[in-house]
């Protein structure tokens, strides 16, 4: 499942990407970012990624809230919030033996 959010994630940075020209102001400092999702929200980092386009997609979320944040942050660039919701999830869950000799 961690897999397919960070399919999503990917997916939403790329839409991140396509809007880059308008203004984006819930952007800022990867540290500031970070800190105020813990401070505000009790989120912490529960997963990184790195899209195609290197851009690095990180999912934060509270254990006992539910809430949730999609943040992406270009190389050298700002940290942006893409997404947030309620309801997350933490799964522990094999992933599937993609193997094609298997």
């Amino acid at each position: 499942m961690t897999a397919k959010i960070i399919a999503l994630a990917c997916a939403t940075s790329l839409l991140a990407s396509a809007t880059s020209a308008q203004p984006r102001p819930n952007c800022g400092a990867h540290s500031y970012v970070v800190e105020r999702l813990a401070a505000d929200y009790g989120e912490a980092r529960q997963s990184i990624g790195m899209s195609a386009d290197n851009t690095i997609v990180e999912i934060f979320a509270s254990h006992e809230t539910g809430t949730w944040t999609i943040t992406v942050t270009r190389a050298g660039g700002p940290t942006c919030l893409v997404a947030s919701g309620a309801g997350y999830q933490y799964l522990d869950e094999a992933l599937p033996n993609t193997d094609s000799g298997a």
